[in-house]
């Protein structure tokens, strides 16, 4: 699965430094140069990481301070660049941006961001990763149980295709072993959603530490088979300024 990241600039020596910077960490590079239609795109689009020339590009800053209302990209790694004329590192942090980038940007001062951020990419993709995997999953509610076939699973829940509806209230045991290991689950669920062909949707709530590192070890091993060349390097702040 290859990350995404949008660039608001107008700036064309930016847009020659920053796109092979982010290209060379497989990172998927979409290009915008107005304001409003980076509005529409946030509305309906998910980022990874959204870059912001927020000083020289007309609107840039309204887009920066609204990026954290906009459901799909709240939580996308956020970056500013600023030309040290209009906005400081310290308001930029301010609205939520993770990093900032000052003009004139370098290809090395932009590879030593972008790998610092790395991490922070592949951490938000898995939170919204689902991997799909078909395995038995046994489907606990007091001494019944229940045999369902997961169709994909992420950080926080699962779905399953069961042959039996499930109660609006249940709050089943989930046990299930994750393919391709010795590693088995035991966790508990609440139902999110139901359709009318016996898929479900579960929660997982009350997952004990262990198991939780377990699971996000396991979808971190599927994301980076799908993230070939990734380069990622442990970010020693979750604010780095890059000078």
């Amino acid at each position: 699965m290859t990350l995404e990241s949008l660039l608001l600039t107008g700036d064309a020596d930016v847009i020659r430094i920053l796109r092979p910077s982010l290209e060379s960490l497989s990172i998927d590079v979409e290009i915008c140069q107005e304001a409003r239609k980076a509005v529409e795109i946030l509305v309906s689009e998910k980022f990874d990481a959204v870059i912001v020339d927020c000083d020289d590009l007309p609107g840039g800053l309204e887009v920066l301070q609204g990026l954290r209302t906009t459901p799909s990209n709240r939580s996308s790694v956020a970056f500013a660049l600023l030309n040290g004329k209009r906005t400081t590192t310290q308001e930029a942090f301010d609205m939520g941006v993770n990093f900032v980038l000052q003009k004139p940007i370098g290809t090395l001062n932009a590879a030593r961001c972008f790998n610092a951020a790395l991490n922070f990419m592949v951490r938000e993709q898995r939170r919204y990763f689902r991997h799909p995997t078909k395995m038995v999953v046994t489907v606990a509610m007091g001494e019944k149980k229940l045999k369902a076939t997961s169709t994909n699973i992420s950080e926080g829940g699962m779905a399953l295709l069961l042959h039996e509806a499930l109660p609006r209230s249940c709050a089943p045991r989930l046990q299930f072993t994750l393919p391709e290991t010795n590693l088995t689950l035991d966790v508990d669920g609440e139902l999110a959603w139901a359709d009318l062909e016996g898929r479900v949707g579960l929660r997982f709530s009350n997952l004990p530490e262990k198991s939780r590192e377990l699971l996000e070890r396991w979808l971190d091993q599927q994301m980076k088979k799908q993230l070939p060349g990734s380069k990622a390097k442990l970010a020693t702040s979750r604010s780095e300024i890059i000078q």
